[in-house]
């Protein structure tokens, strides 16, 4: 059964919008959606499409090794530009390996906690003996392929070693650090000079 609609007549109409004028509406009016005409921009012409091709060789293998991290520069060249505080002349036959060193510390492998006191107890023991040449071997440090976006430094011991010997207890020993001559390690141990112990 339909139910027929009745049209409303002007006087309904009236009161019906005297009314609606008096009422507080339950659902604030929605904001019309205004529809927004994307425009995708042109790309730029390119007057030679041909981008430029390195040559390679079909079944070549692209280049393994790794840029070395920038997270400190190299202990070796800080040392070199250092003052010199000793007798120049000795100073010149220790960095040609003229000298010969009256001890040595092998750090190799060892932890920072492990290689820290262990460099502290050699270096008080050798001045207390009268030694003034000692070498101090800390290994060139291992390239690791870490996984990860930070990079990780190569070679901690040999950027630590340098820190250690100009801290107190022997920021006091020490008179002079240098990169070891090749005969002796090179870039993996140095040479500290003590001073005389009084």
């Amino acid at each position: 059964m339909t139910r027929r609609r009745k049209k409303l007549s002007d006087e309904d109409k009236e009161l019906w919008s005297r009314v609606a004028a008096t009422t507080k509406p339950l659902h604030p009016a929605r904001p019309k959606k205004t529809e927004v005409a994307f425009s995708v921009p042109k790309p730029p012409k390119v007057t030679n499409p041909r981008l430029p091709i390195e040559h390679f060789d079909v079944g070549a293998r692209a280049p393994t090794h790794k840029p070395p991290n920038s997270l400190a520069s190299d202990p070796a060249d800080h040392l070199r530009g250092q003052p010199v505080h000793m007798d120049r002349k000795t100073h010149g036959k220790m960095t040609r390996g003229k000298l010969q060193p009256e001890g040595r510390i092998d750090l190799h492998g060892k932890t920072l906690a492990q290689a820290h006191p262990a460099l502290i107890r050699f270096i008080l023991n050798a001045q207390s003996e009268g030694k003034r040449l000692v070498l101090v071997i800390t290994g060139k440090g291992k390239h690791r392929d870490e996984p990860g976006p930070i990079p990780v430094k190569n070679g901690v011991l040999r950027h630590q070693v340098p820190q250690w010997l100009h801290q107190p207890p022997l920021l006091g020993c020490v008179l002079q650090i240098t990169p070891a001559h090749q005969r002796h390690g090179g870039t993996g141990a140095y040479y500290v000079y003590l001073r005389r112990d009084r």
